[in-house]
């Protein structure tokens, strides 16, 4: 499925609506279209929190245009009337070649299909096409490539690249921190008497209730870690406040909250600078995997093989593994066996591995 004009495309949009670590972990792949389509513009279609990425991005991309949500897409809500300005708007843009990007296929490809673009690559679900093949589907995309059943996110999204004829330039992520970053960063440091490498991040919430390892126990893991000489951060956004608060009531060691009170980018800095990353499988898991600071995944209800930091030396997941396993439940119905079947003492048993292996590699 090659693309016959490599390198000759103008204006090129890729379509991923999704959420922080997802989009992270399309970072490898639209660094292979970057450094394959140079002269291009691209445009990134998300969701509009996502704005701040692109730019943060800038290297990879040159614009950006909010999702306004589509029926069958769960990110969010659909304006059905702010969805047909979208597709004009898309249109009005004349775009060469549309990247499907955000999926399996099934909802997005047609999504893709009223850009008006040239050309639209994506993939398909494997019901659709048994090999690499132009797509046949009804509001499909132009050419479309079987989406892979397994493997890591990094590499299905790289996968798409490739099979469009780009050189891939390695599965590593990327999180750019601006001097704005470091500077926020520096304040919080003097202000709180922060040592780069002296702090350990707990990050215990999850935009789902299905995602979170009971709060109790990330509690117990303060008190520990906080004895061994550390301090210990809790960082989260504002819809994460009330986990913060009870955390913070059942530790019985002191904890330095920040939980909603910093900007992605002094948030990414702290983990630069911090000796370990405890947390969810969420997206601050990829921002660590990005920046090189060791981390302590507890992945309870996720695909551990799709979501996991590629390096398991730096990045320790601890994963049970019940037969609902993975979900895509908002809360768990069967009583988060996966959860709770993960105690503290054997997650102390990677946090004590990691704290053991020395600190960030950040100097900034």
């Amino acid at each position: 499925m090659a693309l016959p004009t490599l390198g000759a495309h103008r204006r090129i949009v890729v379509f991923r609506a999704l959420q922080l670590g997802d989009m992270l972990c399309a970072v490898p792949a639209l660094r292979a279209l970057r450094l394959g389509e140079p002269s291009a513009r691209i445009t990134l279609v998300g969701l509009p929190w996502a704005e701040a990425f692109a730019t943060r991005f800038k290297d990879y991309i040159d614009d950006f245009l909010p999702f306004p949500g589509a029926p069958g897409l769960p990110e969010q809500g659909v304006d059905v009337g702010e969805l047909s300005a979208f597709e004009r708007r898309c249109r009005e843009r004349h775009f060469d070649l549309a990247v499907q990007l955000h999926g399996s296929g099934t909802h997005s490809n047609a999504i893709v299909s009223r850009m008006g673009a040239t050309c639209s690559v994506g993939f398909m679900p494997q019901a659709d096409t048994s090999s690499i093949a132009p797509a046949i589907m009804e509001n499909g995309v132009d050419q479309g490539l079987p989406w892979p059943e397994s493997g890591s996110e990094v590499h299905r999204c790289l996968a798409l690249v490739r099979a469009m004829g780009y050189q891939d330039w390695g599965d590593h992520l990327e999180f750019p921190l601006a001097a704005l970053d470091y500077a926020t960063f520096h304040v919080l440091c003097d202000k709180f008497r922060l040592e780069a490498g002296r702090f350990v991040i707990v990050h215990a919430g999850s935009r789902m209730p299905s995602r979170r390892w009971p709060v109790e126990r990330y509690a117990s893991i303060v008190d520990k870690v906080t004895r061994q000489g550390y301090r210990v951060i809790l960082t989260g956004g504002a819809q994460e406040r009330e986990i913060a608060e009870a955390l913070t009531a059942r530790a019985r060691e002191p904890v330095v909250d920040f939980c909603s009170k910093t900007s992605l980018g002094t948030l990414a800095a702290l983990i630069a600078h911090a000796r370990l990353l405890i947390c969810n499988d969420t997206g601050v898991s990829h921002i660590a995997a990005a920046l090189g600071t060791r981390s302590v995944v507890v992945a309870c209800g996720s695909d551990v093989s799709r979501w996991a930091p590629l390096n398991a030396e730096r990045h320790h997941v601890v994963a049970k593994f019940p037969a609902c396993r993975p979900c895509m439940f908002h809360t768990c119905p069967y009583g988060h066996e996966c959860a709770h079947d993960i105690s503290v003492p054997e997650v102390m048993r990677h946090v004590n591995a990691l704290l053991a292996a020395g600190g960030p590699e950040c100097d900034g």
